[in-house]
């Protein structure tokens, strides 16, 4: 080990060697070195970050219990490099004092910490839904005389927002007076602004449909940062937030490519994104609601299309994109293996990156554990890398996708006219399922409905799917499949079926994971449900029909995959399944007896305990619940 430098040697190297200014460095050595001759440079140097790092978190605490705070900007630190500079400045010295030990030691590892997470761990992503913008401009444009900003088209739309966003001044009044939830959006826009991408991620506008929602949010961004900026006296931290428009609906699916192209023509934009986000535009699909909307198989074929025709906009622009997948962890919701979702994406899809959400008890089962967390992230990143360098094959046959049109046209016709066209459906499922009292628990991170109206509309994806996994029904992961299926096969294409499961990875994947649903479903269970707690005969019948449909699934895959029984090209999870049962029968029997008890004596709060218990154990039991 090299010997510790003298404070003359010290400060000769920080000048002659760092990139810091005689100033800076006065301040990182204050009080001065000859006013305390005992202490070494690197304990004064160390110690004034330690108290920095003390009123950085104090500030902090205040700022969350909304107090006042009168710390100097220069007694505590906001960004990664203002505490990185004093860190590096001593590995460099120990460095070339021939102190590399103790320089590629505790300090190495406290600096990459810091340029890996920086001061807030991990950054956080804003979410809202673009009605709430459209809402918003609506206020502002209203107040201002221009007109009702959600009642124009879209072009006079881009003309206002364009406009505005090539502007100097704010758009928003400063002492404007609106609803409550225009001003929550203003709000939070207003401390995005006083937090910056150092501290936030992405801003991602759920329900996106046009090239308007992303202009929106960069509007009332900017404006939020010119209003912010001036009432701090000097520019706000970090960055504007990288603006990431989620694509839901199987009608925004079908237009993302348009929108994105749209989006992408307009040179204030492209330059935006050039300039601020290195060239490169992300772009969230949605699984939850495009499954909900028209069933799992047609929404995993308008997932593919989306994301093929959003990169192929995004390559004639020259602009990188990064595809979001907003998966849950049920089927329905478009979880599943990790490493056979990201091989089965579209060719050209993952291109060095990709994004995924992580949902519910799958964070504590991927993640719960040191060994299973770092084997999870091999997968991922093995499985990026394979589909970046070795891409997946495209459908070999044109005729192919075709073949998939006519499917996803037929299965989704049977979903909605199920789900949403039968009038006695709601009903059925409200009282077959524990949907209704999913409500009263606290085990969701929304509420269940995005409007206090009845129907599958406001429902969330969540709660659907998860209520109906607790039944062991798993409706939203097969139902409409069959009948797409049948039809095909009865039109002729079992052997181009066949072909396309041998050889398409999309295809294959899709009806595996279809095929792995059928095999956890349990029709005598659903029954038993429906006899306990269905109380007419016309509803009872739709869950026989349902059952029915299952059964047609099951025999549909089977004759596709050509497997001789559910999960044969899995033994593994059919032994799980099977070693499950015995616990899961049980508890399933117990939460029909608690449905029924509870339905006479709703505010019984033991009864809703027990309801708790019994779903907690059946969603540890079917896993992958939502």
């Amino acid at each position: 080990m090299g010997r510790t430098p003298s404070a003359g040697q010290l400060r000769k190297m920080l000048f002659t060697e760092s990139k810091i200014g005689r100033s800076s460095f006065r301040k990182l050595l204050e009080p001065s070195l000859s006013d305390r001759p005992g202490i070494t440079p690197y304990r004064i140097v160390l110690g004034n970050v330690k108290e920095k790092m003390m009123k950085t978190r104090r500030r902090l605490e205040l700022l969350l219990e909304d107090l006042p705070c009168d710390y100097d900007p220069a007694e505590y630190y906001e960004t990664p490099d203002q505490l990185l500079e004093p860190l590096t400045l001593c590995y460099e010295s120990l460095q070339s004092c021939g102190s590399s030990i103790l320089a590629d030691g505790r300090l190495a590892d406290l600096i990459r910490r810091v340029a890996t997470f920086g001061m807030v761990l991990m950054k956080l992503d804003v979410r809202q839904e673009s009605g709430r913008h459209a809402e918003t401009l609506d206020a502002v444009t209203s107040y201002l005389d221009l007109g009702i900003y959600s009642e124009w088209d879209e072009e006079k739309k881009l003309d206002f927002l364009t406009r505005e966003l090539k502007g100097k001044r704010p758009l928003v009044p400063p002492y404007i007076e609106v609803a409550a939830d225009v001003q929550e959006v203003l709000d939070t826009f207003r401390v995005a602004a006083e937090l910056g991408s150092d501290s936030l991620g992405a801003y991602v506008i759920s329900m996106a449909s046009n090239a308007s929602d992303v202009l929106a949010v960069e509007l009332l961004q900017k404006d939020a940062r010119l209003t912010v900026s001036g009432d701090m006296g000097r520019p706000c931290p970090g960055g504007t937030l990288r603006v990431v428009p989620l694509f839901e609906t199987v009608k925004d699916l079908r237009e993302a490519g348009s929108a994105i192209r749209k989006l992408l023509a307009i040179d204030w934009y492209r330059e935006h994104v050039i300039k601020n986000h290195n060239g490169h535009q992300e772009v969230m699909v949605g699984y939850s609601d495009s499954g909900k909307d028209a069933g799992r198989f047609t929404a995993a074929w308008e997932l593919y299309k989306a994301q093929e025709d959003v990169v192929a906009a995004c390559n004639e622009f020259g602009i990188k994109v990064t595809l979001f997948h907003g998966r849950g962890g049920s089927i329905g919701r478009g979880g599943g293996p990790t490493y056979l979702a990201i091989q089965s994406q579209p060719p050209g899809s993952v291109m060095g990156t990709l994004r995924s959400t992580e949902q519910g008890e799958m964070v504590q089962a991927k993640f719960g554990l040191p060994k299973t967390a770092v084997r999870q992230l091999e997968i991922y990143t093995t499985a990026v890398l394979l589909a970046t360098l070795r891409p997946p094959h495209p459908p070999r046959d044109p005729h192919w996708r075709h073949v998939m049109e006519e499917i996803s046209r037929v299965s989704c016709a049977h979903y909605r006219s199920t789900v949403y066209e039968d009038p006695s459906f709601i009903t059925y499922f409200q009282e077959a399922t524990p949907q209704a009292e999913l409500g009263y628990l606290n085990i969701g991170s929304r509420p269940a409905k995005r409007k206090a109206t009845p129907g599958i509309n406001n429902l969330r994806a969540i709660p659907w799917v998860f209520a109906w996994t607790q039944t062991r029904l798993v409706l939203p992961a097969w139902l409409g499949v069959g009948k797409g299926l049948q039809d095909a096969l009865d039109k002729g294409h079992t052997e181009e079926l066949r072909a396309m499961y041998d050889e398409w990875p999309f295809f294959q994947s899709t009806l595996d994971l279809i095929e792995m649903v059928v095999a956890k479903a349990d029709a005598p269970m659903a029954k038993h449900y429906d006899d306990v707690l269905v109380s007419s005969p016309e509803r009872r019948a739709v869950g026989e029909e349902l059952r029915r449909e299952l059964a047609r699934s099951e025999r549909c895959v089977l004759a596709v995959s050509g497997h001789c029984k559910l999960s044969a090209n899995n033994r593994s999870l059919r032994r799980l399944i099977e070693s499950r049962l015995p616990y899961l029968n049980p508890m399933n029997m117990l939460q029909v007896e608690v449905l029924r008890r509870l339905r006479r004596d709703d505010d019984n709060l033991k009864l809703r305990d027990a309801l708790l218990i019994t779903i907690n154990g059946i969603a540890a039991g079917m896993r992958n619940t939502g």
